[in-house]
């Protein structure tokens, strides 16, 4: 008999404790070199624990649900086992630990996609439940959202059990590992910054007639489409070189100015709200911006965004507008000192030249941590992006 442990990987200095979601395997299955046995959630991110020699799981330490920490067991292969069951039909002595009582988490059916169980486990619903629509029967994560839908619909996270009329019900369920954590930034940036928001609105037509003139073009060269997002980004960093305290940080008495521009990008997902980083986005083309925030926005979906790609950044964007909102005021992701609010761009009467004319007009809103940050900065910087967005060919002209 040969046995390896099983361990949970080494996680970032700043996570300490992770959660076991779903094994897909049961003590006494057979595994792969290279196959996901469970699902390690951390308040970050969602990773796979791959099998690193094929084998028998011969025994499960840790359950469903359990809390774990960098290095810590939680299973046992037996690598020789694989061979010997070819030879003898006596299934090998295994045990299973009996699954942590704290946390209860969903049955997952092995007959579900990866991003099914994934989705499944965030709306605290049980996959096994659900007529699959994939081939042979398998749940896909389209299936998990028609169901969540079709039973409380437009609100699937907010889900309740059915009850009869005049029946009053409550239902407790605990946060996700990331939930926790958004919760608990958000809290901090509220107690520890002297949060202020300013507004500004810009008349998008200048950017919309870019796009619509170049976007096929753009589209067949570079392999991406020609979004928005690109152009906020831009005006962005154009307006962080001019002011460069809104780029700066807050550390106890000092103030760190940053010679670099790591915009952090707000995507929201079916598990909680992640802020990937591009890196140096000051050096970066459209192209590149839009094919990285589609990168961002697909494995969001799936909790595969590193924790490298989450952590750091000096100012962020959030766009509210994808969802209809028409204004905000976005909460400051600490250490940063601002942030950027982008929202639905709608035609709107304005009056230009003493005329009254319809534009389509977004209302931009810059939270900013007023203890380093004056009005006259952060009123001048949003100044500076409505100008950009006003007259994009500024940035062909470097002006």
């Amino acid at each position: 008999m040969s046995i390896i442990e099983v361990k949970v990987p080494q996680l970032s200095e700043s996570v300490s404790e992770a959660t076991l979601l779903t094994w897909h395997k049961k003590a006494g299955d057979a595994v792969s070199e290279g196959e996901n046995l469970i699902d390690v959630e951390t308040d970050k991110v969602v990773l796979e624990l791959p099998a690193i020699k094929s084998g028998i799981l011969r025994k499960i330490i840790k359950g469903d649900g359990s809390q774990v920490g960098s290095g810590e067991i939680i299973a046992e292969i037996d690598t020789e086992a694989a061979a010997q069951t070819s030879q003898t039909t006596s299934p090998p002595a295994v045990t299973e630990a009996v699954p942590a009582p704290a946390v209860t988490v969903p049955t997952v059916a092995a007959q579900a996609t990866p991003s099914a169980r994934k989705l499944a486990h965030a709306l605290e619903i049980d996959p096994g439940q659900i007529q699959g629509s994939g081939k042979h029967g398998l749940v896909t994560k389209e299936d998990v959202r028609g169901t969540v839908q079709k039973n409380s619909g437009d609100n699937p996270v907010q889900s309740m059990p059915a009850v009869a009329p005049g029946e009053r019900i409550e239902q407790r369920v605990p946060m996700t590992r990331i939930r926790q954590r958004i919760a608990e930034r958000l809290l901090q940036s509220q107690a520890n910054a002297a949060i202020l928001t300013t507004f500004n609105e810009v008349n998008m037509q200048p950017v919309m007639e870019l796009r619509s003139r170049y976007k096929d073009r753009f589209e067949k060269k570079h392999g991406v489409k020609l979004g928005f997002s690109s152009f906020f980004v831009k005006a962005a960093v154009h307006a962080l070189k001019q002011f460069p305290i809104v780029n700066a940080s807050v550390d106890g008495t000092d103030v760190i100015y940053h010679g670099f521009f790591d915009v952090g990008m707000a995507i929201g997902s079916e598990r909680g709200l992640v802020v990937p980083i591009l890196r140096d986005a000051d050096r970066m083309l459209l192209a590149d911006i839009e094919k990285r925030i589609a990168d961002f926005a697909a494995r969001a979906k799936d909790g595969k965004i590193t924790m490298e790609e989450l952590t750091g950044g000096t100012f962020s964007i959030t766009n509210g507008g994808v969802f209809g909102s028409m204004l905000s005021t976005p909460i400051i992701n600490p250490p940063q000192s601002a942030i950027l609010g982008i929202h639905a761009t709608k035609d709107r009467p304005v009056a230009e030249n003493g005329q009254v004319v319809i534009r389509p007009m977004n209302y931009l809103a810059l939270s900013y941590d007023h203890r380093i940050i004056d009005g006259r900065e952060a009123v001048q910087f949003l100044v500076a992006i409505k100008e950009f967005l006003e007259n994009p060919g500024l940035v062909l002209l470097d002006l």
